[in-house]
């Protein structure tokens, strides 16, 4: 498998169309399983697999474990700003930085499962508790640019999988 493989497992974060109100149910059970995926993709791992990169180059299991509440915190903010405010610009965060941070690297990884268990839990009843036009509401990403919520909603059911992803085909490729 090539590098570029080994860094998008599940392909690259393709936004095809418009989110419909039938798929929104769906990517808020993505959202909502995540917690559950990673905390099974990471049963059993030792220290040392936990410090093994999932690609050359690339973060140790533990790093994206830390990464998956870092980002999803930040995501959850972006949503209740965005429906509390009118059309918002967010803030950014160096996520590479943050994940070379001692915690990032070093910390014991069930503090962060816990975490995105607690902040899934709360970040799916909010997303439930959305009408269908909040979803049209939008935000400034200083990269990224204007994104509407449906948008955000799609990229964070994806974001998950995707790092889960990079952790099972690691143990795969492992045999672990």
């Amino acid at each position: 498998m090539a590098e570029q493989d080994l860094r998008y497992p599940l392909g690259k974060f393709d936004m095809p169309g418009e989110v419909t109100d039938a798929q929104r149910p769906t990517l808020i059970q993505q959202i909502a399983d995540t917690p559950a995926n990673l905390r099974a993709a990471v049963k059993g791992l030792n220290e040392q697999q936990l410090d093994t990169p999932y690609r050359p180059g690339g973060w140790t299991v533990r790093q994206v474990v830390h990464h998956l509440p870092d980002s999803h915190m930040n995501s959850y903010i972006r949503f209740k700003l965005a429906v509390t405010e009118q059309h918002p610009t967010i803030k950014s965060y160096e996520e590479q930085l943050w994940a070379e941070l001692w915690d990032g690297k070093s910390g014991p990884i069930e503090t962060s499962l816990q975490l995105l268990e607690a902040l899934h839990q709360r970040w799916v009843m909010f997303l439930k508790s959305l009408q269908p036009a909040d979803f049209s509401r939008t935000l400034l990403h200083p990269a990224n640019g204007v994104m509407t919520l449906d948008t955000v909603l799609r990229l964070y059911a994806w974001h998950g999988r995707h790092h889960v992803a990079h952790i099972t085909s690691l143990r795969e490729r492992m045999g672990w």
